[in-house]
């Protein structure tokens, strides 16, 4: 647990190497990293969010806690006035364990941290004054999937569930449309940490995961064979070790298709597109997975950024 000590601390945020990008911000003496980010966790919503997958949701919600800030730049991104626009409140260490217990009272199944590689001191931190004074429900790093997978190991043990994405498998693809060409590479070392430190998925009686990995991949308009590529490369490296998600649920943002070559991210996936990508999955024998049906590219997704259960 040496990722808490005030040296280790120092070391990893001044300058800043706590993702891949290792931008080399000073943020503990007020410079932002390209996340956008200062040292102080900022977040934007903390209460029971019933749109995760249902071993995580479950009947009463996961305790999702919304970041503020993101270490990518996705073009599309669904959450920009967080992600980018950077909305929130600057919260303390203590403030955040006494946000993580009163998900709990609420009733959570687990508190879902929503993009918090650019605050993981500080969060792990939170998470270890929240299990002293009664924190026992599990801890999910829920993440766009570019972590680093050195900076995981040191904080092992202070999560007991991983769901990343799983975005692209090609260079190029993450290049355009989320400023990180290294994307593949570094995913797959740190999902590959992920799994080392859980293990195989175990499930409580209510059919809620209490340890495992959960790789989501959100299908893209006009990229179903990046989609299945993904799909493959899942089934070839880990198998029915990790589960998978399967969304549809892509919701187009304002300007999401003016880039060039991209035209087609203006519009919803169709019917037919995530039809493949699902029988892709089949096809390979992939067993752990969810699926989404029925309209789902609509904005209940996307959380309502209004500071609840924050301020």
């Amino acid at each position: 647990m040496t990722l808490l000590t005030s040296e280790m601390n120092k070391e990893l945020m001044d300058p800043c190497r706590l993702c891949p990008r290792r931008c080399g911000a000073a943020r503990l003496h007020g410079e932002t990293g390209y996340c956008g980010a200062r040292a102080v966790v900022k977040a934007a919503r903390a209460a029971l969010h019933y749109w995760e997958e249902p071993c995580i949701s479950g009947t009463r919600g996961a305790g999702a806690v919304f970041f503020s800030h993101c270490n990518l730049g996705c073009i599309y991104c669904q959450n920009s006035r967080i992600s980018r626009g950077g909305e929130g409140e600057e919260i303390t260490t203590e403030h955040l364990a006494e946000i993580f217990c009163k998900l709990q009272e609420q009733g959570a199944h687990c508190i879902d941290l929503v993009t918090a590689v650019h605050y993981l001191p500080p969060v792990c931190k939170a998470i270890e004054q929240a299990r002293l004074a009664g924190l026992r429900i599990p801890t999910v790093y829920n993440s766009g999937g570019y972590e680093s997978a050195e900076i995981l190991r040191m904080a092992k043990g202070y999560f007991d569930m991983y769901m990343p994405d799983l975005k692209y498998v090609t260079d190029g693809l993450a290049a355009a449309l989320s400023n990180a060409p290294d994307y593949p590479s570094v995913s797959l070392a740190a999902i590959d940490e992920m799994l080392a430190q859980t293990g195989p998925a175990q499930f409580d009686g209510d059919g809620i995961m209490r340890r495992g990995v959960l790789i989501r991949h959100l299908v893209l308009p006009g990229h179903t064979r990046e989609s299945m590529a993904v799909l493959r490369l899942i089934s070839e490296r880990w198998g029915d070790d990790v589960y998978v998600s399967i969304m549809n649920q892509y919701t187009p943002v304002a300007g999401a298709g003016q880039r060039e070559g991209f035209g087609e991210l203006a519009r919803q996936v169709t019917k037919r597109e995530y039809g493949k990508v699902v029988d892709e999955a089949i096809r390979l024998g992939l067993t752990h997975v969810y699926i989404q049906e029925g309209g789902t590219a609509q904005e209940s997704f996307i959380p309502d950024i209004d500071g609840e259960g924050i301020l």
